[in-house]
Protein backbone atom coordinates (compact mmCIF):
# COMPACT_ATOMS: atom_id res chain seq x y z
CA UNK A 1 0.00 0.00 0.00
CA UNK A 2 0.79 3.76 -0.36
CA UNK A 3 2.05 5.77 2.48
CA UNK A 4 -1.44 6.09 4.28
CA UNK A 5 -0.44 10.11 5.00
CA UNK A 6 -0.40 10.93 1.29
CA UNK A 7 -1.87 14.14 1.26
CA UNK A 8 -4.77 12.68 -1.92
CA UNK A 9 -5.88 10.24 0.28
CA UNK A 10 -9.18 9.98 2.17
CA UNK A 11 -8.96 6.94 4.38
CA UNK A 12 -6.12 4.12 4.22
CA UNK A 13 -7.25 0.74 5.93
CA UNK A 14 -4.56 -1.91 6.29
CA UNK A 15 -5.65 -5.33 7.59
CA UNK A 16 -8.98 -4.44 8.80
CA UNK A 17 -11.20 -7.51 10.36
CA UNK A 18 -13.99 -7.51 12.32
CA UNK A 19 -16.72 -9.38 13.74
CA UNK A 20 -19.88 -9.17 15.73
CA UNK A 21 -19.80 -10.50 19.20
CA UNK A 22 -22.20 -13.83 19.72
CA UNK A 23 -21.79 -14.27 22.79
CA UNK A 24 -19.10 -16.40 25.54
CA UNK A 25 -19.92 -19.72 23.88
CA UNK A 26 -21.05 -19.09 20.11
CA UNK A 27 -18.12 -18.53 17.85
CA UNK A 28 -18.03 -14.92 16.62
CA UNK A 29 -18.57 -14.57 12.78
CA UNK A 30 -15.97 -12.30 10.77
CA UNK A 31 -17.55 -9.82 8.93
CA UNK A 32 -14.43 -8.04 7.42
CA UNK A 33 -11.81 -9.68 6.74
CA UNK A 34 -8.32 -8.21 6.36
CA UNK A 35 -9.26 -5.16 4.01
CA UNK A 36 -6.72 -3.03 2.45
CA UNK A 37 -7.35 -0.24 0.17
CA UNK A 38 -6.93 3.19 0.18
CA UNK A 39 -10.34 5.32 -0.14
CA UNK A 40 -9.29 8.88 -2.29
CA UNK A 41 -9.90 12.40 -1.85
CA UNK A 42 -12.52 14.24 -3.18
CA UNK A 43 -14.16 11.44 -5.44
CA UNK A 44 -17.53 9.24 -5.09
CA UNK A 45 -16.64 5.63 -4.14
CA UNK A 46 -19.52 3.19 -4.82
CA UNK A 47 -19.34 0.30 -2.45
CA UNK A 48 -21.10 -3.06 -3.65
CA UNK A 49 -21.77 -5.89 -2.88
CA UNK A 50 -24.32 -9.09 -2.08
CA UNK A 51 -26.44 -9.27 1.38
CA UNK A 52 -24.52 -9.70 4.15
CA UNK A 53 -21.19 -8.89 2.75
CA UNK A 54 -20.17 -6.04 4.92
CA UNK A 55 -21.12 -2.92 2.81
CA UNK A 56 -22.89 -1.38 6.08
CA UNK A 57 -20.43 -2.48 8.63
CA UNK A 58 -17.40 -1.33 6.64
CA UNK A 59 -18.97 2.59 6.76
CA UNK A 60 -19.58 2.07 10.55
CA UNK A 61 -15.69 1.77 10.74
CA UNK A 62 -15.29 4.72 8.97
CA UNK A 63 -17.32 6.82 10.80
CA UNK A 64 -16.10 4.74 14.02
CA UNK A 65 -19.31 3.81 15.51
CA UNK A 66 -17.48 0.65 15.44
CA UNK A 67 -13.75 -0.10 15.56
CA UNK A 68 -11.88 -2.97 14.33
CA UNK A 69 -10.77 -6.00 16.21
CA UNK A 70 -7.58 -5.94 13.86
CA UNK A 71 -5.74 -4.05 11.43
CA UNK A 72 -5.67 0.07 11.26
CA UNK A 73 -7.79 2.90 9.61
CA UNK A 74 -6.25 6.09 9.04
CA UNK A 75 -8.56 9.32 7.85
CA UNK A 76 -6.89 12.50 6.64
CA UNK A 77 -3.67 11.13 7.55
CA UNK A 78 -4.40 10.25 11.22
CA UNK A 79 -5.20 7.59 13.25
CA UNK A 80 -8.84 7.07 13.30
CA UNK A 81 -8.40 5.01 16.86
CA UNK A 82 -6.67 7.93 18.15
CA UNK A 83 -9.41 10.13 17.51
CA UNK A 84 -12.06 11.32 20.19
CA UNK A 85 -15.83 10.34 18.37
CA UNK A 86 -16.26 14.32 18.42
CA UNK A 87 -13.44 15.03 16.59
CA UNK A 88 -14.07 12.25 14.18
CA UNK A 89 -18.00 13.80 13.36
CA UNK A 90 -16.09 17.28 13.01
CA UNK A 91 -15.18 15.77 9.80
CA UNK A 92 -17.13 12.92 8.81
CA UNK A 93 -20.64 12.81 8.57
CA UNK A 94 -22.74 9.27 8.41
CA UNK A 95 -26.34 9.34 6.63
CA UNK A 96 -27.62 5.79 8.06
CA UNK A 97 -30.14 3.92 5.72
CA UNK A 98 -32.72 3.69 8.79
CA UNK A 99 -33.57 7.68 9.98
CA UNK A 100 -36.64 7.14 11.82
CA UNK A 101 -38.01 10.31 13.74
CA UNK A 102 -39.36 9.79 17.50
CA UNK A 103 -40.30 13.25 18.30
CA UNK A 104 -41.99 15.57 15.28
CA UNK A 105 -39.00 17.79 14.86
CA UNK A 106 -39.84 19.72 12.02
CA UNK A 107 -37.23 19.81 8.99
CA UNK A 108 -35.66 23.21 9.90
CA UNK A 109 -35.04 21.83 13.59
CA UNK A 110 -33.81 18.58 12.41
CA UNK A 111 -31.33 20.09 9.81
CA UNK A 112 -30.11 22.17 12.44
CA UNK A 113 -29.05 19.57 14.52
CA UNK A 114 -25.91 18.55 12.53
CA UNK A 115 -24.56 21.47 14.13
CA UNK A 116 -23.72 19.65 17.31
CA UNK A 117 -20.35 18.49 17.17
CA UNK A 118 -19.39 22.41 16.76
CA UNK A 119 -21.01 22.85 20.25
CA UNK A 120 -19.86 19.99 22.51
CA UNK A 121 -16.74 19.26 24.10
CA UNK A 122 -16.14 23.04 25.19
CA UNK A 123 -17.36 22.95 29.04
CA UNK A 124 -20.79 21.89 27.71
CA UNK A 125 -23.20 22.47 25.11
CA UNK A 126 -24.13 26.10 23.82
CA UNK A 127 -26.92 27.20 22.07
CA UNK A 128 -27.37 27.90 17.88
CA UNK A 129 -26.20 31.02 16.93
CA UNK A 130 -26.48 32.98 14.28
CA UNK A 131 -24.16 31.67 11.87
CA UNK A 132 -25.32 28.05 12.81
CA UNK A 133 -28.46 29.34 11.39
CA UNK A 134 -26.93 30.62 8.05
CA UNK A 135 -24.76 27.10 7.71
CA UNK A 136 -28.53 25.28 7.62
CA UNK A 137 -30.20 27.62 5.65
CA UNK A 138 -27.53 27.07 3.03
CA UNK A 139 -27.90 23.70 3.80
CA UNK A 140 -31.58 23.50 3.06
CA UNK A 141 -31.26 25.36 0.07
CA UNK A 142 -29.08 23.38 -1.57
CA UNK A 143 -30.76 20.23 -0.94
CA UNK A 144 -34.22 22.29 -2.15
CA UNK A 145 -36.16 21.94 1.39
CA UNK A 146 -35.66 25.45 2.87
CA UNK A 147 -39.13 26.18 1.95
CA UNK A 148 -40.09 22.92 4.04
CA UNK A 149 -38.27 24.31 7.11
CA UNK A 150 -41.40 24.88 9.50
CA UNK A 151 -43.09 21.39 8.69
CA UNK A 152 -43.09 18.63 10.81
CA UNK A 153 -40.52 15.68 9.45
CA UNK A 154 -43.37 13.45 9.39
CA UNK A 155 -45.92 15.42 6.78
CA UNK A 156 -43.13 15.11 3.75
CA UNK A 157 -42.82 13.08 0.89
CA UNK A 158 -39.62 10.11 1.51
CA UNK A 159 -37.79 12.08 -1.24
CA UNK A 160 -38.19 15.48 0.86
CA UNK A 161 -37.28 13.59 4.17
CA UNK A 162 -33.98 12.27 2.40
CA UNK A 163 -32.81 15.14 1.28
CA UNK A 164 -33.45 16.82 4.71
CA UNK A 165 -31.74 13.75 6.14
CA UNK A 166 -28.42 14.84 3.63
CA UNK A 167 -28.62 18.43 4.60
CA UNK A 168 -28.89 17.72 8.04
CA UNK A 169 -24.70 15.86 7.53
CA UNK A 170 -23.61 18.77 5.54
CA UNK A 171 -23.98 21.02 8.35
CA UNK A 172 -21.68 19.65 10.28
CA UNK A 173 -19.17 20.63 7.40
CA UNK A 174 -17.63 17.49 7.04
CA UNK A 175 -14.60 16.22 4.59
CA UNK A 176 -16.11 13.21 4.43
CA UNK A 177 -19.96 12.27 3.36
CA UNK A 178 -21.01 8.68 4.38
CA UNK A 179 -24.42 7.15 2.93
CA UNK A 180 -26.21 3.94 3.71
CA UNK A 181 -28.22 3.26 0.37
CA UNK A 182 -29.31 6.94 0.05
CA UNK A 183 -31.90 5.65 -2.37
CA UNK A 184 -33.19 2.58 -0.59
CA UNK A 185 -37.79 2.86 -0.71
CA UNK A 186 -37.71 6.09 -3.57
CA UNK A 187 -38.99 5.87 -6.11
CA UNK A 188 -37.04 6.36 -10.04
CA UNK A 189 -37.76 10.15 -9.90
CA UNK A 190 -36.23 10.37 -6.36
CA UNK A 191 -33.53 8.33 -6.45
CA UNK A 192 -32.19 10.28 -9.64
CA UNK A 193 -32.75 13.40 -7.86
CA UNK A 194 -30.42 11.94 -4.70
CA UNK A 195 -27.74 10.80 -7.28
CA UNK A 196 -27.55 14.19 -8.73
CA UNK A 197 -27.36 16.35 -5.82
CA UNK A 198 -24.30 13.58 -4.34
CA UNK A 199 -22.72 14.59 -7.40
CA UNK A 200 -23.14 17.98 -7.66
CA UNK A 201 -21.73 17.93 -4.25
CA UNK A 202 -18.76 16.30 -4.57
CA UNK A 203 -17.91 18.32 -7.67
CA UNK A 204 -18.95 22.16 -5.88
CA UNK A 205 -18.19 21.71 -2.41
CA UNK A 206 -15.31 19.17 -2.95
CA UNK A 207 -16.90 16.36 -0.99
CA UNK A 208 -15.63 13.27 -0.59
CA UNK A 209 -18.51 10.52 -0.99
CA UNK A 210 -18.51 7.04 0.12
CA UNK A 211 -21.93 5.67 -0.87
CA UNK A 212 -23.45 1.70 -0.32
CA UNK A 213 -25.44 0.84 -3.02
CA UNK A 214 -27.46 -2.67 -4.07
CA UNK A 215 -28.08 -0.64 -7.41
CA UNK A 216 -24.67 -1.28 -9.89
CA UNK A 217 -26.35 0.81 -12.68
CA UNK A 218 -26.22 3.65 -9.79
CA UNK A 219 -22.91 2.94 -9.18
CA UNK A 220 -21.89 2.69 -12.51
CA UNK A 221 -22.97 6.04 -13.84
CA UNK A 222 -22.07 8.30 -10.45
CA UNK A 223 -19.22 6.81 -8.94
CA UNK A 224 -15.53 7.37 -9.74
CA UNK A 225 -14.54 4.47 -8.68
CA UNK A 226 -16.49 1.21 -6.73
CA UNK A 227 -15.45 -1.17 -3.95
CA UNK A 228 -16.67 -4.72 -4.01
CA UNK A 229 -16.79 -6.84 -1.42
CA UNK A 230 -17.08 -10.71 -0.97
CA UNK A 231 -18.21 -12.26 2.46
CA UNK A 232 -16.21 -9.48 3.44
CA UNK A 233 -13.23 -9.75 1.16
CA UNK A 234 -12.04 -7.33 -0.85
CA UNK A 235 -13.41 -9.08 -4.26
CA UNK A 236 -12.34 -6.22 -6.35
CA UNK A 237 -11.74 -2.14 -6.71
CA UNK A 238 -11.22 0.65 -8.66
CA UNK A 239 -13.12 2.28 -11.97
CA UNK A 240 -16.63 1.20 -12.88
CA UNK A 241 -15.10 -0.27 -16.37
CA UNK A 242 -12.25 -2.28 -14.48
CA UNK A 243 -14.68 -3.79 -12.20
CA UNK A 244 -18.24 -4.23 -13.24
CA UNK A 245 -17.64 -6.55 -15.89
CA UNK A 246 -19.83 -9.95 -16.20
CA UNK A 247 -17.24 -12.53 -15.56
CA UNK A 248 -16.45 -10.42 -11.79
CA UNK A 249 -20.49 -9.62 -11.42
CA UNK A 250 -21.65 -13.43 -12.24
CA UNK A 251 -18.42 -14.19 -9.49
CA UNK A 252 -19.49 -12.72 -6.70
CA UNK A 253 -23.47 -12.59 -7.32
CA UNK A 254 -23.36 -16.19 -8.21
CA UNK A 255 -25.62 -15.32 -11.23
CA UNK A 256 -24.96 -14.26 -15.26
CA UNK A 257 -25.45 -10.50 -16.40
CA UNK A 258 -24.95 -9.22 -19.71
CA UNK A 259 -23.28 -5.81 -19.59
CA UNK A 260 -23.11 -3.02 -22.26
CA UNK A 261 -22.36 0.31 -22.55
CA UNK A 262 -24.58 3.04 -21.65
CA UNK A 263 -25.74 5.05 -25.01
CA UNK A 264 -24.63 8.35 -23.14
CA UNK A 265 -22.07 8.12 -20.53
CA UNK A 266 -20.25 4.97 -21.94
CA UNK A 267 -20.13 3.66 -18.63
CA UNK A 268 -21.12 -0.36 -17.99
CA UNK A 269 -24.91 -0.40 -17.70
CA UNK A 270 -25.98 -3.92 -16.15
CA UNK A 271 -28.97 -6.11 -17.63
CA UNK A 272 -30.49 -9.64 -16.55
CA UNK A 273 -30.45 -12.18 -19.41
CA UNK A 274 -34.10 -12.92 -20.52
Amino acid sequence: MNDPFTSNVAYSLKDVSFSYSKGKRAASESVLKELSCLILSGRILGVLGPNGSGKSTLLKLLAKVLQPQTGMIYILGESLSGLSQLDVAKRVALVPQETLQVFPFTIAEMVLMGRSPHHQGWGGWHWEDSHDWAVAQKAMEELDVAHLGNRLVTEVSGGERQRAVVARALVQEPQILLLDEPTAFLDLHHQLDIARIIKRLNRDRGLTVVLVSHDLNLASQYCDQVLLLNHGRLAAMGSPQTVIKPEVIEAVYGCSVLVDRHPQSGRPRVSLPV
